[in-house]
Formats: structure tokens, sequence, C-alpha cells
């Protein structure tokens, strides 16, 4: 890594794996249904129900499944416990060294998309303070905000005038469009177990890699 960078990197999928998330999330949910209401089950059926691949019905179906017979005005409520829980997450080893790395050799910057509240507890779960500065999460500034909109790329160029730039991020759907556009370099991670692992590249990726461990070859 050359004199001048500032890496920008994404942080579900990229610097920890977001099934950790997941499953800290539905564990929270299971305590809190087994405290509250002795309802017994719900991290298990909802993980089996995930892991098929279903987005959006989880809790709805996993609680029909435990035999809960009006589910709508449960759901919501198990939401927030599952949105605002202190995730039990952890850096990914190779994630730990690159961010160490960067930091002692340039500038480290965070921007990530999803619910506020959810990207505030992994951001502090995960000490990504002590290396980057912005910590932007798209959530903050509003509906309208989330990638690809190019406000959160435009306040890093902001806080770091003259730097060469890069995003590191797992998403080629949305993640890669307006940093290629603006001239940033962007490398995808395809990390094995990734929730977009499978999804291919598009045009707007430079350089595609399986973990960080060799981040600095492509930011030369």
């Amino acid at each position: 890594m050359s004199d001048g960078w500032c890496v920008v990197f994404d942080i579900d999928d990229t610097l920890y794996l977001e099934t950790e998330y997941v499953a800290s999330g539905f564990s929270e949910v299971d305590r809190y249904l087994q405290v509250k209401l002795g309802i017994s089950g719900f991290a298990e059926q909802a993980t089996r129900i995930f892991t098929s691949g279903v987005r959006g019905d989880v809790f709805d179906l996993a609680l029909t499944n435990l035999g809960v017979d009006d589910v709508a005005p449960l759901v919501p409520l198990l939401v927030g416990v599952y949105r605002e829980h202190a995730p039990a997450i952890n850096l990914l080893p190779d994630a730990h060294a690159a961010l160490d790395r960067c930091s002692a050799q340039g500038w480290v910057a965070i921007i990530s998309d999803g619910p506020l509240a959810s990207q505030q507890g992994k951001a502090g779960a995960l000490g990504l303070a002590r290396w980057a500065s912005p910590v932007i999460l798209t959530a903050a500034y509003g509906v309208g905000y989330s990638k690809p909109h190019q406000r959160a790329f435009q306040e890093v160029e902001h806080a770091h005038r003259g730097a060469r730039f890069a995003y590191v991020a797992d998403n080629p759907l949305k993640d890669f469009v307006s940093p290629a556009a603006m001239g940033w370099s962007t490398v995808r991670l395809r990390r094995d177990g990734g929730l977009h692992a499978a999804a291919p590249s598009g045009d707007d990726v430079r350089y595609e890699m399986a973990t960080l461990d060799r981040l600095e070859t492509v930011l030369v």
C-alpha cells in the first residue's frame, strides 16, 4: 500500500460475517420471548427459515411455526429487540489485521447501509472508531441516502482531501456504483459464507478477493 490512500470499508460481510449478527439477534429475541411470553424455540425456527433463503418474513413464519395465533402485533416489537440489541460479533482476523495496516499507512473510513440502531450496534461492538474516521452510517441521513447515493462518499472525500480512495465492500448490486463513478478504486470482497458471495461482479468492480490478507497489493 503506497502513501496517500484512504481505504473505506463496508461493515457487513466485509469486516465480520453478517450471519454472526443474525445469530446474535435471533438469540436475543429468543431470550426475550422466553422471559416475557414463555415461548421457546424461536432461534431454532428462525435460523432454519433464514438458512433456507427466506428474507422479510422470518419472524412471522417462525412465530406461526411456534403456534402463535396473532403474530402481527408481536413482529414489530421483536424486530425492535433484534435491531437494538448489543450484538455478540467480532472482527474477522484478516479484517482486524487490514484495519491495523491501513490505519498505520494512511486513513480508514466506514460507509455502511442498514437500520441505524443495528449499524450503530455493529460499529460499537467491532470498535470501528479505533481505526476509522468518519464512520458513516447512511441511515443517519434519512430516507433516500443509502448506497448507491453519493452523499456518504462525498463526505469522505471532503474529510480526507487529496487522498486516493478505495471502497472495500461485498454487495455488487449497489456498493460500487458511486465510488466507481467518482473515480475510486473498488475492491469486491467475496467472502466464503457472505450473503452476496454468489452474485456476479459488475463492470464497476476493479478488483475481487476472498480475504483482506493481500489488500495492499491493489493499492499502489
